[in-house]
């Protein structure tokens, strides 16, 4: 809830752009503007609270025009030569710059992380203790010293619906943590994915960060079967920055040993960008098997002054019921 402001839903605001935005009922914000849709959460004293409230509004106006201007480049494959304008779009192409090398990547693969991270810099000040800008699933987050975030997880991206869920995990991230940025890809998410993970969930330093992460690491959650139906991307999707290569379409269920197949080479991929300090942690989950990546079991809010902070990471019971007995932690 936002502290000092009704707790009550107001009739949607229109921009001059086609923007709307309004308030839930539970105190939150909606900001919608064409494929961009967040929710916003803020707490903190009532004038700072209005006055980020009103500039990231204001923000978010322009937001939609500004990345459709340079929309060719940000499909193209990302490239030490490649050149976009806005601060957003240059966020989004320096999210991707440490895989371009190695790996198909266009700058489409930070955009949600990105929008994101571009809103709660306008919640980053004096008078507000936590904020909070999801955008899909994307996450951007302010935490003042001494706060923070309880997150469920939740796997099954295809059955998400936003409430009344059955979470498959929980983790606390608190302020001496060095993560303000989570992200969640998977094939049965809202974007296309190579890979057949249910979910994968990242943490990084900024959101940005976290969702090029996510979108690469669940691509390589992948192994070759007769249960895993592929398709090219370009005839699902006019617009897919993919092209032509084959993206993930159904997965039927799998024998344990392709599970833990598809599960060693994300995981794989995920210790390396942790090596690299890309990543903070990765959870990733495919039909009711479990890996994490990171420092785990370690309480933030325990954490000795100095001490590289850990993430407190618990697996529930889920809707299949037996991911509590599957899970590696690394």
């Amino acid at each position: 809830m936002i502290q000092g402001m009704p707790a009550v839903a107001n009739e949607p605001v229109v921009h001059a752009s086609g923007a709307m935005r309004s308030m839930l009922d539970d105190g939150r914000w909606h900001f919608h503007h064409g494929p961009i849709d967040i929710i916003l959460g803020v707490e903190g004293e009532r004038e700072a609270v209005e006055g980020a409230l009103a500039e990231s509004w204001q923000r978010f106006s322009q937001i939609l025009p500004e990345l459709v201007s340079e929309l060719p480049q940000l499909r193209a494959r990302a490239a030490a030569g490649s050149n976009v304008h806005g601060p957003i779009a240059r966020r989004m192409l320096e999210a991707c710059r440490p895989y371009m090398d190695s790996l198909f990547v266009t700058p489409m693969a930070a955009v949600a992380g990105s929008v994101a991270e571009e809103l709660i810099g306008y919640f980053q000040c004096k008078g507000i203790r936590r904020a909070f800008v999801n955008n899909g699933g994307d996450i951007a987050l302010h935490i003042a010293a001494g706060e923070r975030y309880r997150v469920g997880l939740f796997s099954d991206l295809g059955r998400y619906q936003g409430q009344n869920i059955d979470l498959d995990g929980a983790f606390e991230i608190g302020a001496v943590m060095p993560v303000r940025g989570i992200a969640t890809s998977g094939w049965r998410g809202r974007s296309l994915s190579m890979g057949i993970a249910d979910s994968v969930t990242v943490l990084a330093s900024t959101a940005a960060q976290a969702d090029v992460a996510a979108t690469l690491i669940a691509n390589h959650v992948s192994v070759e079967h007769a249960g895993v139906y592929r398709a090219p991307a370009d005839t699902l999707k006019d617009d897919t920055d993919l092209g032509s290569r084959l993206v993930t379409v159904q997965v039927d269920p799998l024998p344990q040993a392709a599970i833990e197949t598809a599960l060693d080479a994300g995981e794989q991929f995920a210790r390396h960008l942790h090596s690299h300090e890309l990543i903070h942690s990765a959870v990733l989950m495919l039909q009711g098997s479990v890996r994490v990546v990171g420092t785990f079991g370690r309480h933030a809010s325990h954490e000795p002054s100095g001490a590289d902070p850990g993430l407190d990471f618990q697996v529930v019971a889920g809707p299949r019921g037996s991911a509590e007995n599957k899970v590696h932690k690394g």
